[in-house]
């Protein structure tokens, strides 16, 4: 056999940062470490893209940033700053990622400069993509700011946007140079997004961390009552997770498996069959719920775990059910998005799904009877958690 092989290894490295007033004049943190990326190059920039539902929500994040590159020169700010729609309504209409290739093709964005995306996750997704494959990588920042973006997707290594109707149809495994978390953001949220992103918090701790959970149980209530402290603690752990993670065999998701991805097959088809008016964290929340009566019972989870899952989603604020959740037969719509999963994902089929608080379990075959149980069951739980 006559052929050549080649093989070579590189590493990635990126910091999350923790700060509050990111872009106040007095916060060094942003421009010692654009200067501390030495490139040879004197004539670097970096680009804006800021999510929309942010500016509204009473953010006056713009006239901050240009201020602060008024002090600051570590490169130069390009004085377009683009503004694009929150939401999955930004990954579903492809002039969006249009308009960003076209400002880094007319602003003369290179390889050896930024572009920051400040909003929520899927903002964040759209930018990270659209760097990722212009000019074979641009150096992503991400500045997430919802809970959600900022304990799971905003430290994470996937971008893309959504095709054919599907979720992440298009999309890269591309690192950012750094992420950085402003606690300040936080408190600009209404009261569904700052919920909805508690619920990866709770996935991560179910297959990952017992005491984690735990943490959560005790602290559910300062969570609700929207305690800043509590919520720094949840993101920064919650994120901490999800490295370790990353850093694992396999970051880039080359095989069948999602280990993250508890709760998320019916999520991402109920978030579909919504039009995406359910928020991911809401859908989560009941992707999580139906899984984990599935676990309890297909033997896996005991009933006292079982219902004290249940119960910690309900003192969160979650939903348990839906009626587009709901399974009555094998036609019913949600469970489409187990076989878009498989494809997602390519090949063998991989749920995860509970072997106790804190340890996952892959399955790669589902029992739609015991799935049509598990909806029954948690329209029960519902109703009457409703009328409680």
């Amino acid at each position: 056999m006559n052929y050549l092989q080649q093989s070579f290894t590189i590493k990635f490295e990126y910091k999350v940062f923790f700060t509050s007033g990111l872009f106040s004049p007095v916060n060094p943190l942003f421009n010692d470490f654009l200067n501390g990326i030495s490139t040879g190059n004197n004539s670097r920039k970096i680009l804006f893209v800021i999510d929309q539902g942010f500016i509204d929500a009473g953010n006056d994040v713009i006239t901050e940033i240009r201020a602060y590159f008024k002090v600051h020169h570590s490169v130069e700010l390009v004085p377009e700053i683009i503004l694009v729609p929150g939401g999955e309504i930004v990954k579903n209409d492809i002039a969006y990622f249009d308009r960003i290739l076209e400002a880094v093709n007319t602003c003369k964005i290179d390889r050896h400069s930024y572009i920051a995306a400040i909003g929520g996750g899927s903002v964040l997704d759209l930018v990270g993509y659209a760097a990722a494959v212009s000019h074979r990588g641009i150096r992503h920042v991400r500045i997430p700011t919802t809970v959600l973006s900022q304990n799971d997707s905003g430290i994470g290594v996937k971008n893309g946007i959504n095709y054919f109707g599907k979720k992440n149809f298009l999309g890269t495994f591309a690192p950012p140079v750094a992420v950085f978390n402003d606690q300040e953001y936080l408190k600009t949220l209404n009261e569904r997004h700052w919920r909805s992103g508690i619920s990866e918090a709770v996935k991560v701790a179910l297959i990952k961390d017992s005491e984690f959970f735990f943490w959560i149980e005790n602290n559910a209530a300062a969570l609700v009552d929207r305690d800043i402290d509590t919520m720094n603690y949840l993101v920064k752990r919650c994120a901490e997770l999800h490295m370790q993670h990353i850093a694992g065999k396999d970051p880039f998701e080359s095989g069948s498996s999602r280990p993250l991805d508890f709760g998320h097959w019916s999520a991402h088809k109920l978030e579909q069959l919504s039009n995406f008016e359910i928020l991911h964290g809401e859908a989560v929340a009941m992707g999580m719920a139906l899984d984990t009566v599935y676990s309890n019972l297909s033997g896996h989870l005991t009933d006292a775990e079982s219902l004290r899952i249940l119960d910690l989603l309900i003192k969160l604020g979650f939903e348990l059910s839906h009626p587009m959740m709901l399974i009555s037969s094998s036609n019913s719509a949600i469970l489409s998005g187990l076989e878009e999963f498989r494809e997602h994902l390519g090949g063998e089929l991989t749920i995860m799904l509970l072997n106790g608080i804190g340890k996952g379990l892959e399955v790669h075959q589902i029992d739609n009877e015991i799935l049509m149980q598990a909806s029954g069951y948690l329209k029960g739980h519902h109703l009457e958690s409703s009328k409680a």
